[in-house]
């Protein structure tokens, strides 16, 4: 509301320059930039975001199972050389995998190290993991409300970077014609400068 007012009030104002008319019209602009085309870049980039993730969601569904899987043994072979260092097994925690064996959607058999929980289960324990449908581990898929908060994050991110690069603009703008503006008051003030304050001078 402020631009706009600005915009008229420099419409017939005798002390107007021209540069303070472009100001306020790229203020204006500015303005409408950040209320309209900002929340517009925003709304498609997170519509196209979301078509991305909602269709990696399908892909992931039809392409990923949970299977059943059975504990062979809670804690996996130490790697070679972890007895020689005692740091390294301070720093790398234990129990973060167990080996199990599940049988893969197309009814091949496998056998690895897969994630554990907190409490790593006993041997024999069933529980599920995902695989593919060769019977690779893969992560579980993407859920679809998860999908809309990326996109709706995308989505913000985009209109907030459109509107500061419409700010970043408008003050580049009104910083040139601040630069010009000295210029100018630099060039009057060196004409008028010697005459100034002697009589006959006109001042």
């Amino acid at each position: 509301m402020r631009t706009a007012m600005g915009v008229w009030r420099w419409r017939r104002n005798p002390l107007r320059r021209q540069t303070d008319l472009f100001e306020a019209w790229v203020a204006f602009a500015a303005l409408v930039c950040v209320l309209l085309v900002a929340p517009a870049v925003g709304w498609v980039a997170g519509v196209q975001v979301d078509d991305t993730l909602q269709r990696a969601v399908r892909e992931q569904r039809q392409e990923r199972y949970l299977v059943p899987a059975v504990v062979v043994r809670p804690t996996p072979d130490p790697p070679a050389g972890a007895a020689a260092d005692p740091g390294a097994q301070r720093q790398t925690p234990q129990r973060t995998q167990i080996m199990a064996a599940w049988t893969a959607p197309d009814g091949s058999s496998h056998q690895g190290r897969v994630p554990a929980a907190e409490e790593p289960p006993r041997p024999g324990d069933k529980f599920r993991i995902w695989t593919d449908t060769e019977g690779r581990v893969v992560g579980r898929p993407l859920d679809p409300t998860a999908a809309d908060f990326h996109a709706g994050m995308a989505g913000l991110a985009a209109a907030l970077a459109a509107a500061a690069l419409v700010e970043t603009v408008r003050r580049l703008v009104v910083r040139r014609l601040m630069h010009r503006r000295y210029i100018r008051l630099d060039r009057a003030w060196a004409a008028v400068g010697p005459d100034w304050g002697r009589a006959g001078a006109g001042s």
